[in-house]
């Protein structure tokens, strides 16, 4: 069990719905495992939630932290996962070691319909080679994803010989492929199709699209609509895929590309290593401060960035003119022992390299600071708005879930620094009230939980800063009552629903009511105490009266006992599928005579209740 699980599903829950690489270490430090995202927020937080293979949760087991790279693209963070790999050889990549060698992608010119394959190496036979690239398996994806995005084939048909042999496959149906088997479009539109292909493997996606966007509106206006919407299809797909990647490049000098960004509590200093157009690392600082002018602080980190680098690039792209720029570049000569370039870019691939670097800089100090400022501002004004001592660091939260005057249950729930402290939840079956009686449940529960207190029990020896009731000035009161009758006294309040069932407002047991809704952190925040107050007793409630209803409908069977009631639920999974079974599949079970019993009992009257 990872017991810094909750710390990274909460670090998790704050990365960007953003295209990245994501770089997963262990207790040393080490990277155990590299993956890619098109979203982080949504790839990494699957990680911490719900069950995985058995070799992806001994992989979850090891994980003490993690860090993100955002790509501009999911073409960019495919192609700069397989560096990644290649770089760091995790532990728990292993299977995509396989790869021999870096490979080409080889373009047959030649042909009449030429088609993309991979080679090993470069050879002398007239074909047009793009690359290398650092893995085979991932390179082959990302091609046949460009292929699709262009409706061009990536079946095993080959042309012209195979036109009209067959019918278009499944790709034409799903819209990947424009069926060139058929013959229309002919060979001309294919090789203009092939020419967009290479203008993105070099870099010239952007200008792709441009061209596409021109044609598609010339061919709006003159009328041939069904034209333009192949062309806005595939301007679509272009412009999703961001084509023009940076990681593909081949041939620049080593470089690293330094990003700053001041925010209003946080500042970070971020570099990002290119070796030889490929992006392969990440390096960003966190400072607890706003360092203050971008010049002199970017001037200072990088000296005491690299004052005891063990490499120093050759390039270092800033992103501000600082006015020690040529001593800087004298001093980083010194320290590298060879010459170092410093200087801002304007425009190019370096321009796009700095680009990236100040986006992670701001991500890394947005997602460092956003939770805690909102925390902040949020105890600050519950503070203010309820009148307490202090601003909240503990609230507790009480909710009650019944069917009728069944399986009454309470629920506790624990917020510590504004995040679930999900070691501190308790649930109460009510056990003194009769009916269905929400006030007296409620003052039975809060009741036993500070008497418990009182009583020296460590589980729930700490006192809350403020306690919220689910509903409103009567539940607050009655909580209130029985809090201060077990001997505690701290501020309480209920939590008022609006007709959408969201908490609008706060409510003090003698009904003056705190309006929350203007506030969208605060209302945010109370919430999710709310919901997830609300969530934590349904569960148990449910759980409650599963097992009455299963223990109900087996009892009283001839033959059949604990044992055998396990074994028919364990075959059959539910009730309902054992009153469907019949004899046969019971007695697959249990013994002819206990199958007999138990059909009768649920096909003659017997289990009618």
């Amino acid at each position: 069990m990872n017991p810094k699980l909750d710390e990274l599903r909460e670090k998790a829950n704050a990365l960007p719905l953003k295209p990245g690489c994501y770089i997963m270490r262990g207790a040393d430090g080490t990277v155990i495992y590299v993956g890619k995202a098109k979203a982080l927020k949504n790839r990494v937080s699957s990680y911490f939630h719900g069950s995985h293979n058995a070799k992806t949760e001994a992989m979850i087991s090891n994980i003490r932290d993690f860090e993100v790279i955002i790509a501009k693209s999911e073409f960019e963070a495919l192609v700069l996962e397989n560096s990644l790999i290649k770089h760091h050889t995790p532990k728990y990549n292993i299977l995509l070691k396989d790869d021999k060698g870096y490979p080409f992608v080889r373009l047959d010119v030649k042909s009449p319909y030429p088609r993309f394959s991979l080679a090993s190496r470069r050879a002398n036979d007239g074909a047009e080679y793009f690359g290398p690239y650092a893995s085979r398996g991932n390179t082959k994806a990302a091609v046949e994803a460009l292929l699709k995005c262009l409706r061009l084939p990536t079946c095993s048909r080959r042309f012209p010989g195979d036109i009209g042999r067959e019918r278009p496959c499944l790709n034409h149906h799903m819209g990947v492929c424009d069926a060139w088997c058929r013959g229309t479009p002919g060979q001309e539109e294919y090789r203009a199709r092939i020419d967009q292909a290479v203008m993105v493997l070099k870099g010239r996606g952007r200008e792709l699209v441009q061209e596409l966007t021109q044609r598609m509106t010339a061919a709006a206006e003159e009328l041939r609509f069904e034209e333009a919407a192949r062309l806005r299809d595939q301007v679509k797909a272009l412009e999703l895929l961001e084509t023009r990647q940076t990681v593909l490049m081949k041939g620049s000098a080593d470089t690293d590309a330094v990003g700053y960004f001041q925010g209003a509590v946080k500042s970070a200093f971020a570099v990002l290593h290119y070796f030889s157009g490929q992006l392969l690392a990440k390096d960003c600082r966190l400072f607890d401060d706003p360092l203050g002018e971008a010049e002199e602080s970017v001037s200072s980190l990088v000296r005491q960035f690299y004052a005891d680098a063990e490499l120093i690039p050759g390039r270092i792209l800033l992103p501000v003119e600082t006015e020690d720029m040529e001593e800087l570049g004298e001093f980083l000569t010194q320290r590298a022992g060879h010459q170092v370039e410093v200087y801002v870019p304007q425009r190019g691939m370096y321009r796009e390299f700095l680009l990236a670097a100040q986006e992670n800089a701001r991500e890394e100090t947005e997602r460092s600071t956003t939770q805690e400022e909102r925390i902040s501002k949020t105890a600050l004004w519950l503070r203010d708005a309820l009148g307490l001592p202090e601003a909240p660091v503990r609230v507790e939260s009480f909710d009650i879930s019944n069917t009728g005057a069944d399986d009454v249950v309470a629920s506790m729930v624990v917020f510590e620094h504004g995040r679930p402290k999900k070691g501190d939840y308790r649930k109460f079956k009510i056990k003194t009230v009769e009916g269905q009686d929400d006030y007296g449940s409620m003052r039975e529960a809060v009741g036993r939980r500070f008497k418990r207190r009182a009583q020296g029990d460590a589980g729930f020896a700490p006192l809350p800063d403020l306690l919220l009731i689910d509903g409103g000035d009567r539940h607050a009161a009655a909580a209130r009552e029985a809090m201060r009758e077990a001997g505690a006294d701290v501020p309480i309040f209920g939590m008022v629903k609006d007709d959408r069932h969201r908490t609008r407002a706060l409510v003090t047991a003698e009904g003056r009511e705190i309006g929350i809704q203007a506030n969208p952190a605060v209302f945010a925040f109370i919430g999710n105490i709310q919901e997830e107050t609300h969530r934590f007793a349904i569960e148990y409630h449910r759980s409650l009266r599963s097992k009455r209803v299963k223990k109900s409908r087996l009892d009283g069977i001839p033959g059949v006992g604990e044992k055998r009631k396990a074994e028919l639920l364990r075959a059959f999974k539910s009730i309902k599928a054992i009153e469907a079974a019949g004899l046969e599949e019971l007695c697959a079970v249990v013994p002819r005579d206990a199958a007999g019993a138990v059909y009768r009992h649920f096909h003659s009257g017997e289990g009618e209740t």
